[in-house]
């Protein structure tokens, strides 16, 4: 018998997820959602691998970058091993190196570096963008399950099990585009329930979260999407900066631009800011995006 799908046990299984099981000499295993066959979604993996190379730090140092290279497709059925290897200890930086591997394959790369707080100068350029607040937007879910029933025959982008999240989009969502749309999002999101205090766990969380729509910024011009089967789409590197601290079970709005596409491939960067309008995070990303 399957359990609730509540907003609580949504998170738990995430955070349950990003609590990595130790193998010994710097190896770790990621737990795995065992219902869900298919492709790997990255980023899980990113949030995993950052999750192992955090159990290998002292704990008054916060990762504040990671940089990412996904190697090959990664298959959910199978689990993943994480290989940290510890590059640098110095008084105020460390540096770890994560390589994720299925069945003795790598998939993924990942270079964390983590630092120890300390006071310095400070400034944000630009504000948090003027949107609508998220309790006045539908959530992502509920416009996906219209337009999934009203096109059922068609071959849609799966989605697969319930999520962890709450998306609310300010911008019609790509498969209500037809024609060239500004290459932008805006995008609330947040756990759907309340996390463990743990920074560790919400810069986790808010790593695997970074990976959903990111590139998606990219097809906007071409009045393409994923969701309608029109593309393949695949990540090839992600970057991520944490600024600040924040909670990824407070609302958070991920804004995401794509400054260029071309040459079967799409690059889009995005900031993320907490409700109170401090800039706490920000992504890049290229993938390879193709018509089908």
């Amino acid at each position: 018998m399957l359990l609730e799908q509540t907003p609580e046990r949504l998170v738990a299984d995430l955070v349950l997820l990003l609590d990595m099981e130790p193998r010994g000499a710097n190896r770790f295993e990621g737990r795995r959602y065992k219902l869900t066959p298919g492709r790997l979604f990255g980023g899980q993996v990113i949030a995993q691998a950052l999750a192992a190379a955090e159990q290998t730090v002292p704990d008054n140092r916060a990762a504040h970058s990671l940089h990412a290279y996904f190697l090959r497709s990664g298959s959910s059925e199978l689990p993943v091993s994480y290989m940290v290897t510890n590059d640098f200890d110095g008084r105020s930086f460390s540096n770890r190196r994560v390589v994720a591997s299925q069945q003795g394959e790598p998939i993924l790369n990942l270079t964390a570096s983590f630092h120890v707080p300390e006071t310095g100068m400070e400034h944000q350029r630009h504000p948090m963008p003027d949107v609508p607040p998220p309790e006045d937007l539908e959530p992502f879910a509920n416009q996906y399950e219209r337009f999934r029933q009203k096109d059922a025959d068609r071959n849609l982008m799966a989605v697969g099990r319930p999520r962890s999240f709450d998306l609310r989009m300010v911008e019609p969502p790509c498969w209500q585009i037809e024609g060239a749309a500004e290459p932008v999002n805006h995008i609330w999101i947040r756990a759907v329930a309340p996390l463990p205090d743990d920074p560790r766990v919400h810069r986790a969380v808010l790593a695997y979260a970074s990976d959903m729509h990111l590139l998606m910024s990219s097809l906007r011009p071409h009045g393409k999407s994923m969701f309608r089967g029109e593309v393949r789409g695949a990540s090839l590197d992600h970057a991520i900066w944490f600024h600040q601290p924040f909670r990824a079970d407070d609302w958070l709005l991920y804004v995401t631009e794509s400054p260029w596409a071309g040459n079967g491939r799409g690059f889009a960067r995005g900031q993320v800011f907490s409700r109170d309008g401090r800039l706490v995070a920000s992504t890049a990303q290229e993938g390879v995006i193709r018509a089908i």
